[in-house]
């Protein structure tokens, strides 16, 4: 269900269900597209998007099986928070940020690379978790 907050935000809560991201990342291309972002943008939005609901999906083990994405327009740029109600984790205490593939068979090689595509795509992002749950911000800046 997506909520109107004001005339710059949006929310919307998907439940925990195979291809539910693909709506979270329509909803974002839409509106990356309402504010005039390049096609490369938009794709690289959407990409991220799908690896952050994935991420919520795969790891929160969240209760309620919700996840809850605030869409946020600027001037410039678009943020996005994806928050889940799970049991958190310790950003400080994820593995480091990886340069390379790991030697690892290649069917593990697949697997586990989901932040850093979307620290690769998106122009900021900052992870606050907890017992509670977690939050990934992401923003987007147009490019001039």
């Amino acid at each position: 269900m997506a909520n109107t907050l004001s005339n710059d935000q949006v929310l919307l809560t998907i439940p925990m269900r195979p291809d539910m991201e693909l709506a979270a990342a329509k909803l974002a291309s839409v509106i990356a597209e309402s504010m005039s972002f390049d096609d490369d943008q938009i794709e690289e939005i959407q990409l991220a998007m799908i690896e952050s609901c994935i991420n919520a999906f795969e790891h929160s083990r969240s209760p309620d099986q919700m996840v809850i994405i605030k869409y946020i327009m600027r001037a410039d740029e678009l943020e996005f928070k994806i928050t889940d109600q799970g049991v958190g984790f310790s950003p400080e205490n994820r593995p480091q940020r990886r340069t390379s593939k790991p030697d690892l068979h290649p069917d593990m090689r697949k697997r586990g690379w989901g932040l850093e595509i979307i620290h690769a795509l998106m122009d900021s992002v900052d992870i606050m978790s907890g017992e509670n749950g977690t939050t990934i911000s992401m923003v987007k800046c147009k490019t001039v």
